[in-house]
């Protein structure tokens, strides 16, 4: 066992000093500490010791953090606001279906009742036992305390008291998972001296940090003006592995926060390089800095940033949003002016009045999606292991031979719009309706909807067969891969009715740029049927004429951007934009 002697760290914090609280003092001269790393390295037991070797050196405690792994952190409970009235895609509109659908809603596991109060200040070694008797808990108290203090950034003296008491009742040992803990509130708490000290001694006791130890300290060390030396953990991580985008966004963050721009910008060219996607954080920080820099090719690589949220289809949020406002507003000369607003239903800004960019894809768009679906998802294999060849072979014919349709039904998903009416009756509806506008119409069922039953009247089904062309697949296939082909092979005019969002599909397709190019035409194509009541007159929520995307003509910009209390899922989009024109 190898045993270090450290004589000479500066004002190390003295957590086993003799303390009322900390129940350890100099009397210990060898403070043995176990780790077992959990996240990774299996079977193997790290011993270290620590020889006190005066009362003035006695820093056991700051050897404890060897491996280290930041948290994530996370305010997913805090309230979420929708509008009153959502299409589709508009962000909000999911989590407004699932509140108003109880049904659909996830069965949630029952609250942790809060057992035990976290302590405020530090306890000493009687006071932890007395708080491990009152926990009622089957978790293991020890990690479960320091979890909590953990999620709730109790104070690090806290914490240090409660890893003092784990050390002295098992002979200098301490859990893996306490020090994880521990040096996080140390780098959320911004202690940077004590960060700086951790950061010796760990140097001192490896050759070389994993990746979670790394990300803690280049955190730790930003803020500093060693903050350069964060640079240097980002270039050992880099050797066994790809940073990740956070480690860039921290090492950026680092870089502006001391002005030294030019290693800011490299770094963010370097995190491109590596097709990785930065984190909001990241670009909202140039933005930051640029209000007080008068450059042009500063300016120029954040218009940059904005061609990029636009080709990879991102959103800001709602604080990003108002940075770029604020740089807009401040370039010199420029006469930039910025507001808030939303975009009608023609596809008009209601700031400015200019138009956006249409929805609907261009001939030489559509036939690339077109032919990437039809080999990426339609000939895709594993994903329609339920649909067989056959049948998709058998399909493929039908459509060949049948005039481009205008309309392509998800029969079985329309039927069931209205759960306490005949399914049946509900489809024959609808298709009724659509046969009067003298649409060419296709409806995809499954083989059961023919069979005579009280939910489905043959009667019924007969009229559905004489007003539409009709395609039914074996009951086991799946319905989607046959609308999509019918859809595409029909033409870019022909629309398809269904509620569903056809998430898997976009999945399926390999790279960005399709994907973009499937939501857009999705988002352009997709009728949902809105009615309230079966028997009702036909009513389709409105199809987006408009794309949200970034876009730019020069003298204006226009930015959609995710409100704070608005959840959106990845397949929405927002519906609160940043209109910016530029006086003429």
């Amino acid at each position: 066992m190898m045993t270090f002697c450290f004589t000479g760290i500066r004002s190390f914090p003295k957590l086993w000093k003799s303390n009322p609280y900390l129940g350890l003092g100099p009397g210990h001269p060898y403070l043995s500490l176990f780790l077992k790393d959990c996240y990774g390295i299996r079977n193997q037991q790290k011993w270290f010791s620590l020889k006190t070797a005066s009362p003035q050196n006695t820093k056991a405690m700051n050897l404890l953090i060897a491996r280290a792994r930041s948290l994530r952190k996370g305010n997913e409970g805090r309230n979420k606001q929708v509008p009153s009235e959502s299409h589709l895609f508009a962000a909000g509109a999911a989590k407004k279906r699932s509140q108003m659908n109880p049904q659909s809603r996830d069965h949630a596991l029952p609250a942790v009742r809060n057992i035990i109060q976290l302590p405020t200040k530090p306890l000493n070694s009687e006071e932890w036992e007395t708080l491990k008797e009152d926990f009622k808990g089957k978790a293991n108290f020890e990690n479960w305390i320091i979890s909590q203090m953990a999620q709730h950034n109790s104070s690090v003296d806290v914490a240090k008291s409660l890893l003092a008491w784990v050390a002295a009742k098992n002979n200098g040992i301490v859990g893996y998972n306490l020090l994880v803990k521990y040096l996080y509130l140390c780098v959320f708490h911004k202690q940077t001296s004590e960060v700086f000290d951790i950061y010796e001694i760990m140097k001192a006791r490896y050759n070389s940090l994993e990746s979670g130890a790394n990300t803690l300290l280049i955190r730790g060390l930003i803020h500093s003006d060693r903050w350069k030396e964060a640079l240097l953990l980002l270039e050992d991580i880099k050797k066994v592995m790809t940073p990740s985008k956070k480690n860039y966004n921290d090492c950026i963050q680092g870089a502006l926060l001391h002005q030294d721009v030019n290693i800011a910008w490299n770094l963010y060219q370097e995190l491109l390089s590596h097709d990785i996607m930065p984190i909001m954080e990241t670009l909202k920080a140039f933005f930051d800095f640029g209000k007080d820099i008068k450059d042009d090719q500063y300016s120029n690589k954040l218009l940059d940033i904005l061609l990029y949220l636009r080709n990879n289809q991102l959103y800001p949020g709602e604080s990003f949003a108002h940075s770029i406002k604020t740089w807009f507003e401040s370039v010199p000369e420029e006469q930039w002016k910025g507001k808030f607003t939303t975009i009608q239903k023609s596809g008009q800004c209601s700031g400015c009045g200019k138009n956006m960019e249409s929805i609907h894809l261009s001939p030489g768009e559509y036939e690339f999606l077109k032919g990437k679906v039809m080999r990426d998802v339609i000939d895709g294999g594993d994903q329609y292991r339920k649909t067989t060849p056959q049948e998709l072979k058998r399909f493929q014919n039908f459509v060949e031979n049948c005039p481009p349709f205008d309309i392509v039904i998800d029969g079985l998903n329309v039927a069931k719009m209205f759960p306490k009416a005949r399914e049946s009756q509900v489809l024959e509806h609808v298709v009724s309706q659509l046969a009067e506008q003298n649409l060419r119409v296709l409806v995809l069922g499954r083989k059961h909807m023919l069979m005579s039953h009280a939910r489905w009247r043959k009667d019924e089904m007969e009229k559905v067969q004489k007003q539409a062309s009709c395609f039914f697949a074996d009951n086991i296939s799946e319905d989607d891969p046959f609308l999509l082909y019918a859809t595409l092979h029909s033409g870019n005019h022909c629309k398809f009715i269904t509620k569903d969002l056809m998430r898997d599909h976009k999945a399926c397709l390999a790279d960005a740029k399709t994907q973009r190019l499937f939501f857009k035409w999705q988002q352009g194509h997709q009728l949902v049927i809105i009615n309230k009541l079966p028997g009702s007159k036909l009513t389709f929520q409105h199809i987006l004429s408009y794309d949200t995307v970034v876009q730019t003509t020069g003298d204006s910009w226009h930015i959609p951007y995710d409100e704070d209390l608005v959840e959106r899922y990845s397949y929405e989009v927002p519906t609160k934009w940043l209109c910016l024109k530029r006086k003429t």
